[in-house]
């Protein structure tokens, strides 16, 4: 059977054009930030001090601007980091609090994830045993870096 070819798809919630640019996909995230942000000031107005509006931006707009960033951050255009970062200052106003930049968010995320040796240790014969709280401690971080909620 014939299949369709289409200039763009959404999978996952990541938009991915036939000529492999993120102009599309960040424009998607930057418009859903852009509309949170009517809330953020929203809150701003009824005098809510800067942590609690910080926090409400991690939770409702830096989710959104981070959302599958491993996989489109590395090869977006200047342009299109711009447009992000943007947004970021736009925040950063609102809330009257300096913000980290935008391209730290991406920078956190491929750092971060521990290495899978370190669930194991090994004892003096060279037998591998897991180390209960290295593993607690790699499994609560990967489940961080994920964006997932997983239970510990």
């Amino acid at each position: 059977s014939a299949v369709e070819r289409v200039s763009s798809t959404k999978f996952l919630g990541v938009h991915i054009t036939e000529d492999l640019t993120w102009t599309t996909n960040t424009m998607s995230l930057s418009k859903k930030a852009q509309q949170r942000l009517h809330f953020l000031r929203r809150l701003k107005r009824a005098s809510l001090p800067p942590p609690i509006l910080t926090t409400f931006y991690r939770g409702t707009i830096e989710s959104v601007l981070t959302s599958c960033i491993t996989v489109w951050y590395g090869n977006c255009s200047a342009a299109d980091r711009k447009t992000l970062q943007r947004t970021v200052n736009t925040v950063a106003k609102i809330i009257g609090a300096p913000l980290p930049p935008f391209w730290t968010f991406s920078l956190h995320d491929a750092q971060v994830k521990p290495p899978v040796s370190s669930c194991h240790q090994e004892d003096a014969t060279g037998a591998s045993e897991p180390a209960l709280q290295d593993c607690s401690t790699a499994f609560s971080l990967r489940a961080l870096n994920s964006n997932h909620l997983t239970p510990l």
